[in-house]
């Protein structure tokens, strides 16, 4: 899991290309990857600029285009490219980050963000984190 501490109200979008930077995935045997097969995400970032990211490292996009988008594309006819594909059986899993999200935040201090420095909020939500997965790994007995 990848956290980035942004200002409270900063937009999620222009996050993603740091958050992609960050992220490693391990597999059960040998180094993180840095580039994952495919990334998962909301209609929010839906940008030319994290498609590009995407593409330019090999990574499939799995967004589904915005309205508005879709049609300032097709406004400009053959000019304006391809439209957007996206894997719906996929895009289907992307509700486990949603509920990863969603069990943050049952922590009153994560949801309310009672904690004044963001180095104490990001240690919380790093402790949550740890807590969650601690809580996922099958019991040994």
């Amino acid at each position: 899991m990848v956290l980035v501490l942004t200002a409270g109200q900063s937009a999620d979008s222009p996050q993603f290309i740091p958050v992609m930077k960050e992220l490693r995935v391990r597999l059960p045997v040998g180094r993180p990857r840095t580039r994952p097969g495919a990334v998962t995400a909301d209609k929010a970032y839906s940008s030319r600029a994290n498609r590009s990211h995407l593409r330019k490292r090999g990574i499939k996009a799995v967004i589904p285009e915005k309205k508005d988008q879709a049609a300032h594309r097709k406004k400009k006819g053959s000019r304006g490219g391809r439209p957007v594909t996206h894997d719906a059986d996929l895009y289907k899993e992307r509700n486990t980050v949603e509920r990863a999200i969603h069990r943050m935040k049952t922590w009153r201090g994560i949801a309310t963000r009672y904690d004044k420095t963001p180095e104490s909020y990001l240690a919380g939500l790093h402790l949550r984190a740890a807590t969650i997965w601690i809580r996922s790994l099958p019991p040994t007995h």
